[in-house]
């Protein structure tokens, strides 16, 4: 592709320009008449700079069109077209000029004290969380032996972590990794007649406690999720499983709300941060971690054997 070509040279301008600050951005100006596809010249450059300050910039391309003077009527337009031809009359008898120049217009250069200081966000509680792990395997071996008796998971949250809990059915019920065990797991967040419907009657608080009352039993597990350190839903679900004498389990954020001294709560992992985005990449790779040893469990002969603690 002749764009490869065209990128040596903004590679050679954005490197001078630099001087060794890392670039984020380069916005290229390039005439209509290089016939450059925009995604293809970003793919270039990628390829050609990488291991330079430019390796992960994103490369924004601005077509200029040439002007077109035709010689029978002596109409003038821009056009971008390869083969341009008079707006006014058609005549292909024309003059182009421009249209040829390729140009460095601007660098955007990262801030890296900004990005310093995301990472330095999630730091703590991605830290916080290793500190757990002696609870994380604790509800991990809980779990396993209930699935081993032959319960499923329960999954349900509200917002974001609606989606999360679909997540986490999926994963178990069809996992990633090939060979490893199908385990039977349902989101109560799917079925928006129901949730809907249990709202209306009952309000918002019973929408999942409602659906656990009727579709689990004591031999299930029930996976609450919730990126605020509180969630009314959330916290009625759970009280309603640890009634029924579902093993109960919460991820929560900040740290963990009323949900940390809620007798009903059998297992409570945080991610312990008020922002909750931090708090939902926290709980990903909880749930990750959660179906991880929840198979290794099932690897180790006697480990689910009853009287077996983790």
């Amino acid at each position: 592709m002749h764009e490869y070509g065209l990128c040596e040279g903004v590679l050679d301008a954005v490197l001078l320009r630099a001087a060794g600050r890392p670039v984020a951005g380069i916005r290229v100006r390039c005439g209509a008449r290089h016939a450059v596809d925009p995604p293809s010249m970003a793919q270039a450059f990628g390829m050609l700079a990488a291991g330079t300050v430019a390796a992960d910039a994103v490369v924004s391309v601005v077509t200029v069109p040439a002007t077109v003077t035709c010689r029978d009527c002596g109409e003038s337009a821009e056009s971008a077209d390869l083969v341009p031809a008079c707006a006014r009359c058609g005549s292909v008898n024309v003059e182009i000029a421009g249209g040829d120049e390729l140009t460095l217009e601007s660098l955007t250069y990262a801030d890296l004290a900004a990005a310093d200081r995301l990472f330095q966000r999630r730091d703590e509680p991605a830290r916080h969380l290793a500190t757990q792990a002696g609870a994380v395997a604790a509800a991990c071996h809980a779990m396993a032996v209930r699935f081993h008796r032959g319960g499923k998971l329960v999954v349900f949250g509200t917002g974001g972590a609606s989606t999360d809990a679909q997540h986490v059915a999926v994963e178990f019920v069809h996992p990633v990794i090939v060979g490893k065990r199908a385990l039977p797991a349902i989101a109560l967040t799917t079925d928006v007649a129901t949730v809907t419907g249990i709202a209306e009657r009952d309000g918002v608080d019973a929408i999942f406690a409602h659906q656990l009352r009727a579709l689990a039993g004591p031999e299930d597990i029930a996976l609450g999720i919730c990126a605020e350190p509180d969630s009314p839903s959330v916290a009625a679900g759970l009280r309603a499983a640890g009634e029924l004498g579902l093993l109960t389990i919460a991820l929560a954020g900040g740290d963990g709300g009323r949900l940390a001294s809620d007798v009903s709560v059998g297992h409570l992992l945080v991610a312990a941060s008020s922002d909750p985005r931090v708090v939902k990449e926290v709980h990903v790779t909880t749930y990750h971690i959660l179906w991880e040893l929840v198979h290794v469990f099932f690897e180790q002969p006697g480990v689910l054997a009853p009287g077996v603690v983790a």
